[in-house]
């Protein structure tokens, strides 16, 4: 989707003012929203694609008007409330060594997929002109644009195809995924340095052949 969440390239936002120093978090509330997430999370009501398409899908001023934390939160509350999570009494919560082993473990995103890479290494592409209503990791600023491919890391869970409502189960299933490179007057125009150089993780069906 197209919404306030994908800011690269934006004007108006002033610049990027990196914080010396900073704590991991700024209050005790972050944490516990930190550790409510993970912790329900665990539950496996969702997976991550769909709960990165709640928190795109919160109100713009929304959004925009609220902290790192405060967007999980919020994204939270929809995803309890559109599981009906805690009007199910036969949900059991997990203990912490469950939660901390799954975390320390870590959750695998490859897919092998029966369908051969298109691409190839040093391959120049396009990236595809898409405005889709639902969640998508191509950014609006890298589409339409040409680079070249420069990794390849095989099949991993497509997100486009895996953020379906909340409440559903998403397939999981494996799309190519490679990483391309370009030019910032690629992405930017004459104006951009032409020194900068752009990578981004985009999976197959973003990719057309040139």
């Amino acid at each position: 989707m197209n919404g306030v969440h994908d800011l690269g390239g934006m004007h108006g936002f002033g610049p990027v003012i990196p914080e010396p120093d900073e704590p991991v978090f700024h209050a005790d509330w972050e944490r516990r929203v930190l550790a409510l997430v993970l912790a329900i999370g665990a539950l496996g009501r969702w997976n991550i694609d769909q709960n990165r398409h709640t928190r795109e899908s919160l109100p713009p001023a929304t959004y925009l008007g609220s902290s790192y934390y405060r967007i999980w939160l919020l994204a939270l509350l929809d995803n309890l409330a559109a599981t009906r999570l805690l009007d199910d009494d036969a949900t059991t919560a997990l203990s912490w060594s469950q939660i901390d082993a799954g975390l320390r473990s870590g959750t695998p995103y490859d897919r092998p997929t029966e369908r051969p890479a298109r691409f190839s290494i040093g391959q120049t592409v396009r990236t595809r002109t898409i405005n889709p209503p639902g969640h998508t990791r191509l950014p609006r600023y890298a589409r339409g644009k040409v680079g070249r491919i420069v990794l390849w890391h095989g099949g991993h869970v497509f997100p486009d195809r895996n953020a379906v409502p909340v409440g559903e189960r998403g397939p999981g299933t494996g799309e190519q995924l490679y990483t391309v490179e370009f030019t910032g007057t690629e992405l930017w125009g004459p104006d951009a340095d032409p020194r900068l150089r752009v990578s981004i993780d985009a999976f197959e069906p973003y990719l057309e052949a040139l």
